[in-house]
């Protein structure tokens, strides 16, 4: 499937609306959270498209880009990777705070035209990629943001020591995370928690408590 295809496909099946903690910004998302998910899994048997993580506002992306417009200084001037990026949501929100640069890294292609395309609407320039950039040396990132990538034993696992080895050489990383099973035990320092407004059709509940963790 071409950019073009992708880019067609995300404006057909979503519209533009503003996540609840960040009336600021304003994405495409599914109106439709059933029959997106059920569309992508047909055509997943056909052709190998991913699940249409990219057309939600995730809790952790949430609370993360609502503390990095509420605390600017994080991000000002300094060079930043949103890893896992799906809709963009965080790393627009570090263009917002005035980041200096922003690379969003997200395998899906689909995740990659939605974010050119959410950033056009929210008026910022930033960079994307489709790289498997885990494990990746540092490519002059001063902060690394990832929001509700914990979801899984082995990215979870591959992620932590990753982004601690980062972290080793020097960069920052914060973490948004709703206590997903495989959120890291040790290593993070809680900075603040929102309630978050969900759905049950992607939770087991309407809020989430959801925290922002700089890891350490």
């Amino acid at each position: 499937m071409t950019d073009g295809d992708a880019t067609s496909f995300i404006r057909a099946n979503t519209a533009l609306h503003e996540p609840p903690l960040i009336p600021e910004i304003r994405l495409h998302l599914a109106t439709e959270i059933v029959p997106i998910w059920q569309m992508t899994e047909e055509e997943l048997e056909k052709s190998g498209l991913p699940p249409p993580f990219w057309a939600f506002a995730w809790a952790g992306g949430q609370a993360l880009a609502r503390y990095i417009l509420d605390h600017p200084e994080t991000v000002a001037g300094k060079r930043v990777l949103d890893f896992g990026s799906g809709s963009g949501l965080i790393g627009i929100a570090a263009m917002k705070a005035n980041a200096s640069s922003v690379l969003c890294a997200d395998i899906d292609g689909f995740a990659a035209a939605a974010i050119r395309l959410n950033a056009e609407v929210n008026g910022v320039s930033l960079d994307v990629t489709t790289e498997d950039i885990v494990g990746a040396a540092n490519a002059g990132w001063d902060v690394i943001l990832i929001g509700d990538m914990c979801y899984e034993r082995p990215l979870a696992e591959r992620i932590e020591s990753w982004v601690h080895s980062l972290v080793d050489g020097g960069a920052a990383a914060y973490i948004g995370d709703p206590g997903r099973t495989y959120l890291p035990k040790s290593g993070l320092d809680k900075l603040v928690s929102y309630a978050v407004k969900t759905t049950r059709e992607l939770e087991d509940t309407d809020v989430r408590n959801t925290s922002v963790w700089r890891v350490v």
